[in-house]
């Protein structure tokens, strides 16, 4: 209450203890999710990062622990963090958990300053496509596979029908310059603190402690102690969150679906394969 009045209390009362405002970026990148498993996506967190740029003071800290995910919904979060960085004339540092990598690194680097445990992950610039090719199972089921379009490269890498050499080549072409379009971020974001070392953008990954050699990391140290000595010991970290409740957790009201058992049924599934996909993602680094 204090603090909400300091503007017109003596001096002598006001409070001095320092607030910074604390985002938590946790998960796998994807955009939508589902009802049952939500993603990190822009739509999943503009509102957190608005509100935390609300905040009087100078900084706001973003906690992060991702292993990548959708590179536009990563880029769309980097530029509203940044954006509202130069808007609110706001210092962002970075505190890497477990992981920044691939997609959640390119979160990172929104940061003025990026700080790691050691033990952290980080880096992984680089980017993934995989799927499953199921020509040989619809064989053995019997199953057969009947694919109508218009235009002739509509039905390019159908799991269900055998990968073609263009279609492969066309993906690769496609996956360079997402590529590129990251590691031009990151040059610009970290510029001369970047070491020369060649595999710094084969999609490599890196302990915290080596990521700080590389220049991936400014430094070591955890969030509530770095916090605290920049800024005193009374330092509060004050996380942002969204006000939900248990049925709006679910989506089961102010959705437009309908709670009928079908739609609930189809949540499950989406929900299991969102679930397969964000494992498969953690599980790439070992966690």
């Amino acid at each position: 209450m204090r603090r909400l009045l300091n503007p017109i209390l003596p001096k002598s009362w006001r409070s001095t203890d320092v607030v910074v405002p604390v985002i938590r970026l946790h998960g796998a990148i994807m955009a939508g999710g589902s009802q049952f498993r939500p993603s990190l996506s822009l739509a999943s967190t503009a509102g957190l990062i608005e509100k935390a740029f609300s905040f009087p003071g100078p900084t706001v800290a973003i906690s992060i622990n991702s292993p990548g995910g959708s590179p536009v919904q990563s880029r769309l979060i980097y530029k509203r963090i940044r954006d509202l960085a130069a808007e609110k004339n706001k210092q962002v540092l970075v505190f890497v958990e477990d992981i920044a990598a691939s997609g959640g690194y390119m979160i990172a680097v929104a940061g003025d300053e990026i700080i790691a445990d050691p033990s952290s992950i980080v880096g992984s610039i680089g980017v993934i496509s995989g799927t499953f090719g199921f020509t040989d199972l619809i064989k053995k089921i019997g199953v057969e596979r009947r694919v109508h379009t218009a235009g002739r490269n509509k039905s390019s890498m159908d799991p269900f029908q055998p990968e073609k050499k263009e279609d492969v080549e066309r993906l690769e072409t496609l996956m360079l310059e997402v590529h590129e379009t990251f590691i031009d971020l990151v040059r610009e974001r970290r510029a001369a603190k970047l070491a020369d070392d060649p595999d710094l953008f084969t999609g490599l990954f890196w302990s915290g402690k080596k990521g700080q050699e590389l220049g991936l990391v400014d430094s070591l140290g955890d969030m509530r102690g770095v916090l605290k000595q920049r800024f005193g010991p009374k330092t509060q970290l004050r996380l942002v969150t969204q006000p939900r409740g248990l049925f709006s957790r679910f989506g089961l009201f102010g959705s437009s679906q309908s709670l009928t058992a079908p739609a609930v049924a189809a949540a499950g599934v989406d929900a299991l394969f969102d679930a397969a996909e964000e494992r498969a993602l953690w599980s790439r680094f070992g966690l």
